[in-house]
């Protein structure tokens, strides 16, 4: 047996949770929202609406968009939303150290 949770941020309504999280390590890995989207089977509407909600409830840009044209578009993380990434990879970590710990603690 092993316990299962869910970790989010809110700030009037959904801020931050796994699911922006992997829409931004795919942005890292590819450069490009869109990519990021087809690689989670989500339409690219969707992912630009879940982007644009949680940098209006963080309060701050978590990617770059570059328009298309002749040397292409394509999305970037912002410094902040690096360093916001990051911080929320560490924050999962240790409430999992904990969780586990706990768990450890109540059922062996």
């Amino acid at each position: 047996m092993k316990v299962v949770y869910k970790i989010w941020f809110e700030n009037e309504g959904k801020a931050f949770g796994d699911g922006p999280y992997l829409l931004l390590k795919g942005i890292e890995k590819t450069g490009s929202l869109h990519q990021a989207a087809l690689g989670m089977e989500m339409s690219y509407q969707k992912a630009w609406n879940i982007i644009n909600a949680c940098e209006k409830r963080l309060g701050f840009n978590i990617i770059e968009r570059r328009v298309g044209g002749a040397s292409g578009g394509g999305s970037n993380l912002t410094d902040s939303g690096k360093v916001f990434m990051n911080k929320y990879e560490q924050f999962k970590e240790d409430i999992h150290i904990a969780v586990e710990e706990i768990y450890r603690k109540h059922f062996g």
